[in-house]
């Protein structure tokens, strides 16, 4: 079913508005893959926060125009699947474990911060970890000096403090 003007013009809308908000643009070729895999994959997809969707080229390529994604405009043909998430990491991420499973969707490119990412670029961004991981590991570096600390003070305390209970019964003992 084709659509009207006005309807192409409310996607070109709608994607524009999804282009301008996002960090990364992920594109994979979706040929073959069923109806049921590609729900999960979906619903995958909206559980990161992930927008999923199949656009004509035309219209993609139209929605695009002006944006960061421009770079990847000439790589938008055959049956593609676009991917835009706001997390820099979280819609390569969402493709790359689907099509580890899946091997019908073949991941085809992307973009990132204006600049064209191939299938290997994209694959290494899913590999970053997310950003609360990233957080947890620099709160962790952050603690790691006070907490080694902290533990040589209490082996300093639990020492002398040991040491002080010793005299008073060595002193006892030299008593008697």
């Amino acid at each position: 079913m084709s659509l009207n003007r006005s309807e192409k013009q409310a996607v070109i809308d709608e994607v524009t508005g999804l282009a301008a908000k996002a960090q990364t643009l992920v594109m994979a070729e979706y040929r073959g893959i069923t109806v049921a895999d590609m729900t999960k994959l979906r619903s995958q997809a909206r559980e990161k926060g992930v927008t999923l969707s199949v656009l004509k080229n035309t219209l993609a390529r139209r929605a695009v125009a002006g944006s960061a994604f421009e770079v990847v405009s000439d790589q938008m043909t055959g049956p593609l699947i676009y991917g835009f998430s706001i997390d820099a990491v979280a819609a390569a991420k969402v493709v790359a474990d689907f099509a580890k499973t899946n091997d019908k969707l073949v991941i085809r490119g992307g973009a990132f911060g204006g600049k064209t990412l191939d299938v290997n670029g994209v694959k290494q961004l899913a590999n970053i970890p997310s950003k609360e991981v990233l957080l947890a590991q620099v709160c962790g570096l952050l603690m790691s000096p006070m907490s080694r600390t902290a533990v040589v003070l209490g082996a300093l305390a639990a020492k002398k403090g040991g040491g002080e209970a010793e005299a008073p019964a060595e002193a006892e003992a030299v008593a008697a």
